[in-house]
C-alpha cells in the first residue's frame, strides 16, 4: 500500500513548485516549443512519473497502474466520445445535410462573429448542460468550420466558450462532486457558483470576439456580445438561485439566444452590408432536409435528457454502471481514505460516446445513409482520432499519476498556507485542478475539502471557498490538454494543440483573474452580500 505524502521535500513551498512541474512542462512544450501534443504529453508523462518515484517515494507498480487506470479513463468514455462525435459530421456531411444547418445558423445574421457567439457561447451551453466531457466542443467545432471558420479559430472559439456553461454541466455534476466533497448543502453550492458564473459569463463573449477578430471585432460586434453574456448570467442565477441549478445551462443558453435573436431584428454589425440579408445562401431551405439535418442535434438533448434526468430511463442506465477498485492499485490519501481517483466508474450505457453512437445510428436511418457508406464513415472516424487517442491517454495517464501520488494534494497545501491571499488564490487552485484532469467534477472532488478546510483556517467562508473552486476551475477547460486535443481532432488539426492553447490562453487568464478577484472581494463588505447566507 502506498500513502500519500504532502510534503516530501520539508518545505512546501518547494514541494508545490516541484508538484507543479509535470504541467508547467506540458504547457511550455506545447506553447512554446510547439511539439506535438502526444510527444508532449509523454514527456510530461515521464517527468510526473520520475518525480513520483524519487520525491514521494511511490512504488513503481503502482505508479504503472495508477497511469495504465488514466489512460482507460482516457479511452472511455472520453475518446469513445470523440470518435462518435466525429461519425455523426461525416454521416451529416456525407449526406449533404451538413451544410443546410451553416445556412440556418447564418439566416440570423450574416456576420460570422454573430453566428460563432449563437453555435459556440449559446448552443455549446445546452449541450454542455447534458454532456461534459468536451462533447460540446467536439459538436460545436464542427459546426463552426462549416460555417466558414478557419479549423484554428474554431477549435480555438469552441473551446474557450466552453468555460462559461461548465460549472453546471453535465445536469449540475460538477455541484454534486462538490457537495459529496465539502459535505455543503446541494442548493447552496449551486446558488453561489451561479453568482459568481453570473458576472463571469458576461465576460466571455467579449474574448471571444477577441479571438474571433482581435480588437476589431470588439469595436464591431460589442453589442451582440453585451446583449449576450447579460442575458446568459441573468439566465444563470435566476435558474442557480430561484429555480434548480441542474438545468442552468440549459436555461442561460435558450434566455441568451432569445435575445440575440431579439437584438438581431433592431441591429447590425458595423461593416454588414444590407445586400446580405438578400445572399441567396440564406434562403429558406426546403422544411424536410432541414428537419432532417437539425435530428441528430435534437436526438443528442432528448437522449442526454432521457438519461441523465431522474427517471425510469436514467435509473435503468445507471443500473447497468459498475465502479471497481482499479487492479494492483493500493493507495491511500494522508488520513487513510481512499482517494476518489482509485475507484474506476465503467458506466457504459449511459456515458455521452454510447448515447452519440445510438445516436449516429438513428442519424443513419433519418439521413438515409447507405449502409457501407456509414461504415466506411466510421472508419475514416477511427483514422482521424487516432493520434488524438495517444494525447488523451498519455494525459489522462499523467493526471492520475499526479493525483494518486499526491501532488495535486502537495500544491493545495501550500495555497492554503497562504493566509489572508488564499481568497485571491483559491480560484487558481480549482484551475490547476481542471488544467489536470479535463474536468471541473474531478476538480471538486480533488481540491473541494481542502478548501473549505483552508479557509476555516485563514478565516473566509466555507461555502465561497467551495464556489469559487468550481468557477475558478472551469478557466482552465481552454487550457485541458484533452480538451485542446478534442478541439483539433474535430477540426483536423491533430498535433497542433500548442496553436491552440496559444490562441486562448492569455483570455482565459484573464478571466480567471477577474474571477479572483471577484472571489476576493466577496470576502470584503463590498461584495460580501453576494454570499449565499449573508
Amino acid at each position: 500500500m502506498y500513502r500519500q505524502v504532502t510534503d516530501p521535500l520539508g518545505n512546501l513551498g518547494l514541494t508545490a513548485l516541484l508538484a507543479a512541474t509535470p504541467l508547467l512542462v506540458l504547457l511550455i512544450l506545447l506553447g512554446v516549443v510547439r511539439m506535438a501534443s502526444h510527444r508532449a504529453a509523454l514527456w510530461s508523462l515521464a517527468s510526473a512519473v520520475a518525480i513520483a518515484l524519487a520525491a514521494y517515494r511511490m512504488p513503481l507498480g503502482q505508479i504503472a497502474a495508477g497511469a495504465a487506470e488514466g489512460a482507460a479513463f482516457g479511452l472511455f468514455p472520453i475518446v469513445w466520445i470523440i470518435l462518435n462525435a466525429v461519425w455523426i459530421n461525416k454521416l451529416q456531411r456525407a449526406s449533404g445535410h451538413f451544410d443546410l444547418i451553416g445556412r440556418t445558423f447564418t439566416s440570423l445574421s450574416p456576420d460570422p462573429r454573430v453566428q460563432a457567439l449563437v453555435v459556440a457561447f449559446c448552443f455549446g451551453a445546452m449541450i454542455e448542460s447534458l454532456s461534459g466531457f468536451g462533447t460540446p466542443i467536439a459538436i460545436t467545432s464542427i459546426i463552426l468550420l462549416g460555417l466558414g471558420l478557419t479549423p484554428l479559430r474554431a477549435a480555438a472559439v469552441a473551446a474557450f466558450a466552453n468555460t462559461a456553461p461548465a460549472a453546471f454541466g453535465s445536469v449540475g455534476n460538477p455541484i454534486q462532486a462538490l457537495a459529496k466533497a465539502t459535505g455543503l448543502p446541494e442548493h447552496d453550492l449551486g446558488a453561489m457558483v451561479g453568482r459568481q458564473s453570473a458576472v463571469i459569463a458576461v465576460l466571455v463573449p467579449f474574448f471571444l470576439l477577441l479571438i474571433l477578430d482581435g480588437r476589431r471585432g470588439l469595436r464591431e460586434v460589442w453589442p451582440a456580445a453585451l446583449v449576450a453574456g447579460v442575458a446568459f448570467g441573468v439566465g444563470q442565477y435566476v435558474c442557480a438561485n430561484f429555480f434548480t441549478y441542474q438545468l442552468t445551462d440549459v436555461t442561460a443558453g435558450l434566455v441568451s439566444v432569445l435575445a440575440l435573436v431579439v437584438l438581431l431584428r433592431f441591429w447590425r454589425p458595423a461593416g454588414t452590408h444590407p445586400a446580405a440579408d438578400s445572399d441567396p445562401r440564406r434562403g429558406t431551405a426546403p422544411r424536410l432536409p432541414l428537419l432532417q439535418a437539425f435530428a441528430p442535434y435534437a436526438l443528442l438533448i432528448v437522449a442526454f435528457a432521457l438519461v441523465s434526468v431522474d427517471g425510469p430511463v436514467a435509473r435503468f442506465v445507471a443500473a447497468r454502471g459498475t465502479s471497481f477498485p482499479w487492479p494492483g492499485l493500493d493507495v491511500r490519501t494522508a488520513d487513510g481514505t481512499l482517494p476518489k481517483a482509485a475507484v474506476y466508474d465503467l458506466n457504459w450505457l449511459g456515458t455521452g460516446g454510447t448515447v452519440l453512437l445510438a445516436v449516429g445510428v438513428l442519424t443513419v436511418l433519418i439521413l438515409r445513409v447507405r449502409p457501407g457508406r456509414a461504415l466506411r464513415a466510421y472508419g475514416e472516424a477511427c483514422v482521424q482520432i487516432r493520434w488524438a487517442a495517444l494525447s488523451i491517454g498519455c494525459v489522462l495517464a499523467l493526471s492520475y499519476v499526479m493525483n494518486l501520488s499526491g501532488m495535486a494534494v502537495s500544491l493545495g497545501a501550500w495555497l492554503a498556507g497562504t493566509g489572508g491571499a488564499f481568497a485571491l488564490l483559491s480560484g487558481f487552485l480549482g484551475w490547476f485542478g481542471v488544467a489536470l484532469t479535463g474536468s471541473d467534477t474531478s476538480s471538486n472532488a480533488l481540491f473541494g475539502a481542502m478548501q473549505v478546510a483552508a479557509a476555516h483556517r485563514v478565516g473566509m467562508d466555507g461555502l465561497l471557498a467551495a464556489a469559487t473552486n468550481s468557477t475558478g476551475g472551469v478557466q482552465g477547460k481552454a487550457e485541458a490538454m484533452q480538451n485542446l486535443t478534442i478541439a483539433s481532432s474535430a477540426v483536423g488539426l491533430t498535433g497542433r494543440e500548442g496553436e491552440i492553447l496559444r490562441k486562448v490562453i492569455g483570455w482565459s487568464l484573464c478571466v480567471l483573474a477577474a474571477l479572483c478577484l471577484v472571489a476576493w472581494t466577496q470576502t470584503t463588505p463590498l461584495l460580501n452580500w453576494m454570499v449565499v447566507g449573508r
